[in-house]
């Protein structure tokens, strides 16, 4: 059973979806190596279960920039990873879960906690919140692993002790080495103890190979669709999809000096988005900043012409696209019209030719290969 991964993969090198790469080649070996400890670690028997405490097993951290498989890596290895209980997620997701478990264990009466957590004693969350998670899950995949929020940050040390020391195994995938996570942030030196303690509990593998597959789909379809017709509303529509690759819209949230920020179309480092959402709406340049440091490409639809009448949303959309500009993000478009004919006139007409210009760029190959 060891070998059923390597033997998916291999599969789908024969079939031609995927291309011998080196890189991707280094973390399947690491996680045929984790399968195999999975299955040895497996009881032999239902009675010999009940009985043996289970252990954590050094689990697999794939980094490396955008595009070049990680996600499909353990896509394949989640499939076939011999574990009973085994869960695939993106991490903003978990930790979404974790801060509402913590919330109704600090909230709950005694018997409010033992009907959600089967037990009601103590003044720590941490524990009782642990016990659910390795209950459901003795193997955690994490797509898109990225710490920028200071509450995650602050819990992720003591919460992963506990997963760990409750026979949890970890695999996840970052943009990000684990030395570079929470990287410039508030307290950060109270976080380091978990990058020490995660790299005690995984090995880490860096797949950056030079080709990114996701770049691929971007040139051939392009990244800005005008006008707003049936027929590039399809190809948009088709675009996201093909970018999915399957995955769930699993919906996101930023945290903005205290508010929220609700996108329901969001998918690991990838965003959908209407332009009526993003700049109809009393947003400001430290929400656009923060979507930009949340996802990696964002798909902007419905971007209207806009009048002398809409000067307030010509202004946001400004901001908007100099965070995504300065954030480096890849951006697909559907728009009514070119980006030098969005706002011909009105109040920063003259203003928005440098934004129209950054459009330009932003959709020319380097931008898209630099990203």
């Amino acid at each position: 059973m060891a070998d059923t991964l390597a033997a998916a993969y291999d599969a789908r090198l024969a079939a031609g979806e995927i291309r011998p790469d080196p890189a991707q080649k280094r973390g399947l070996e690491a996680l045929v190596r984790l399968e195999a400890d999975l299955a040895q670690a497996q009881p032999s028997s239902r009675l010999k279960a009940l009985f043996r405490k289970p252990e954590s097993q050094r689990g697999v951290y794939l980094a490396g920039p955008v595009g070049r498989g990680k996600s499909m890596l353990m896509d394949l290895f989640f499939e076939t990873a011999p574990a009973e209980k085994k869960r695939r997620t993106h991490f903003h997701v978990f930790m979404g879960e974790i801060h509402r478990l913590i919330d109704a264990w600090r909230k709950g009466d005694a018997a409010a906690r033992k009907a959600r957590f089967g037990q009601a004693k103590g003044d720590d969350p941490i524990p009782p919140v642990a016990d659910v998670v390795a209950d459901q899950a003795r193997l955690l995949c994490f797509d898109e692993f990225q710490v920028t929020d200071i509450a995650d940050a602050m819990i992720l040390g003591r919460l992963f002790e506990a997963l760990f020391a409750r026979g949890v195994t970890l695999v996840a995938t970052s943009n990000r080495l684990p030395d570079e996570l929470y990287k410039d942030g508030i307290n950060r030196q109270l976080f380091l103890p978990f990058i020490d303690l995660l790299k005690s509990k995984v090995e880490v593998v860096e797949i950056a190979g030079p080709h990114d597959y996701r770049l691929d789909r971007l040139r051939a379809a392009g990244t800005w669709f005008s006008p707003n017709d049936p027929d590039n509303q399809r190809s948009f529509d088709r675009l996201w999809t093909e970018m999915l690759g399957g995955e769930e819209e699993t919906g996101g949230e930023l945290e903005v000096l205290g508010r929220r920020v609700t996108l329901p179309r969001a998918a690991g480092g990838m965003v959908r988005a209407s332009f009526a959402s993003l700049c109809s709406v009393a947003l400001g340049p430290n929400d656009y900043l923060a979507l930009a440091e949340r996802f990696h490409t964002v798909f902007l639809e419905d971007v209207p012409k806009l009048t002398p009448s809409r000067r307030e949303e010509a202004r946001r959309f400004v901001l908007l696209i100099d965070a995504l500009y300065e954030g480096r993000t890849r951006l697909i478009v559907l728009a009514e019209a070119e980006p030098q004919t969005l706002y011909p006139q009105g109040d920063g007409a003259f203003e928005f030719e440098r934004t129209a210009s950054r459009l330009q760029e932003m959709r020319s190959a380097d931008w898209l290969a630099d990203r």
